[in-house]
């Protein structure tokens, strides 16, 4: 009778240890997804971030697009780059010293 107790404690003895070291694996794992998870959420933020400022840069693109049809623009680039003017303009230029 002793021997059946004594192997009865036995096995719930290593059914217990079995238990908490299934319990510790799953807290284990728990933190690490939770440490996972708090990374994929930074990543979140940071690619939203970046689609944000994407979205910015495209709207001053479509600003500047516009912008580069209209006639003024054109004006402005021959005055400049080619240095045209209309017929009935005068241009005064400093003298050099």
């Amino acid at each position: 009778m002793k021997s059946k107790r004594k192997k009865r404690r036995t096995g719930l003895g290593i059914t217990a240890l079995m238990v908490l070291l299934i319990c510790g694996i799953v807290v284990y794992k728990r933190q690490e997804l939770s440490k996972t998870n708090a990374e994929a959420e930074a990543q979140i933020k940071e690619l939203q971030k970046e689609i944000n400022k994407a979205k910015e840069d495209a709207k001053e693109i479509e600003k500047k697009k516009a912008y580069v049809q209209t006639q003024k623009f054109i004006e402005e680039m021959a005055r400049e780059k080619l240095g045209l003017v209309y017929e009935d303009e005068i241009i005064f230029e400093p003298e050099e010293p």
